[in-house]
């Protein structure tokens, strides 16, 4: 029997490393994981000794330090745990922070190790290259540029393909999604997507909900749709209550792709769910705020002059970022109103926006399990 451990952390690690253990039991049948996950890897028959919220934390700051002891006594139980029952090879699923350091120590006692998704040494963390190198034995790479970085750092890694590529369809069907959703095929539709963390909606949600209004103030006819999960969906419906747009959002459990399959524009937080709005081709304004300190901290580190995945990844501000102090509900309602005005008077610009996200899909598309289970294979092997 294989034995593969994993850690994932957040909702989009979970749907990461679900993807991964797909290819992974194709390879092998008989395979036995466990470790941190969520509902996604749970449906694998992963089995979770810790769930993957717990390693959820938002910022750099006293967000962090609140939850400190906590999840360093998980990642000490964790590597114990498998130093006692020792795994053919342990996979970290992103969670940079809380993996690095657990791979590293599994590495020094003879653990082959394996990181998923690369932690954005491109962006702002460029120091972290050399705790990589001592810490994994490869890197499977999800965006194309990266295995050349890590390579000049003599780091070993394989280009997998995003695998949110492939789960989202090239084309999508905006009037039937708007059907799934129960709301009308016509009219303006917004998607409102405040983040994936209780701390995100803490920072982002009411501010977000304030510049629906003022949308609605604008534009009347406007619809908003605001996919949650559900266990923020609390936190969610009181911004939206001390807004003033209670009655005016349609919040519903998770379906974040369907909804951003039925809008017309998304309002979002910086993360992944930007590039699952590009891989949509949908037009987006995106916002963050986080705590001062935390700001200032990444202010400092970062690299580059974009934060927001697709102007990453396009190299260009091909949307709107909208951070911290510049983040307010005016700005947030008039970018968003720039993209509804020009899919009337202007469609040539949502073309122009829409020929460069697919190119984008096409370029991140692959057999993102397939080649995943080969190169931890050939780890396996070596």
């Amino acid at each position: 029997m294989t034995q593969i451990a994993m850690v994932a952390g957040e909702t989009s690690g979970d749907l990461l490393a679900g993807l991964l253990l797909d290819g992974l039991q194709e390879r092998w049948p008989d395979l036995h994981s466990m470790g941190i996950g969520g509902p996604q890897m749970g449906q694998r028959g992963f089995e979770a000794w810790w769930p993957h919220d717990k390693l959820s934390v938002h910022g750099f700051g006293w967000e962090v330090l609140r939850r400190y002891r906590e999840i360093v006594g998980i990642r000490t139980q964790i590597r114990n745990r498998l130093l006692v029952n020792q795994p053919d090879v342990f996979i970290g699923v992103d969670a940079p922070d809380f993996n690095l350091d657990l791979e590293f120590s599994l590495k020094q006692h003879g653990i082959k190790t394996v990181h998923f998704v690369c932690p954005s040494v491109w962006a702002w963390r460029a120091k972290r290259l050399e705790k990589i190198r001592r810490s994994v034995d490869h890197v499977l790479c999800i965006f194309p540029f990266e295995p050349a970085l890590l390579a000049h750092h003599g780091i070993a890694s394989t280009y997998v393909g995003h695998p949110l590529a492939n789960v989202i369809p090239m084309h999508s069907d905006k009037a039937r999604a708007r059907g799934l959703l129960g709301l009308e095929a016509n009219g303006p539709l917004v998607a409102i997507l405040p983040g994936s963390r209780e701390s995100e909606v803490r920072h982002l949600a009411l501010t977000f909900f304030q510049a629906a209004a003022l949308m609605k103030q604008a534009f009347p006819a406007t619809k908003f749709v605001v996919p949650a999960i559900p266990a923020l969906r609390p936190g969610i419906e009181a911004a939206a209550r001390s807004s003033g747009m209670g009655k005016a959002l349609h919040i519903v459990d998770g379906q974040s792709h369907t909804a951003l399959a039925a809008c017309d524009v998304t309002l979002i937080a910086s993360g992944t769910a930007t590039l699952e709005a590009a891989l949509f081709k949908r037009p987006m304004v995106i916002a963050y705020r986080m705590g001062a300190l935390s700001w200032q901290i990444m202010r400092r580190k970062r690299l580059q002059p974009w934060v927001g995945l697709p102007n990453i990844l396009c190299a260009d501000f091909v949307v709107p970022e909208l951070l911290q102090d510049a983040a307010t509900p005016q700005a947030m309602a008039q970018e968003v109103l720039r993209w509804l005005d020009a899919s009337g008077r202007e469609p040539e610009k949502i073309t122009r926006l829409e020929q460069r996200f697919t190119a984008l899909h096409t370029e991140l598309q692959r057999d993102t399990p397939t080649l995943a289970a080969h190169a931890i294979a050939n780890v396996l092997q070596a």
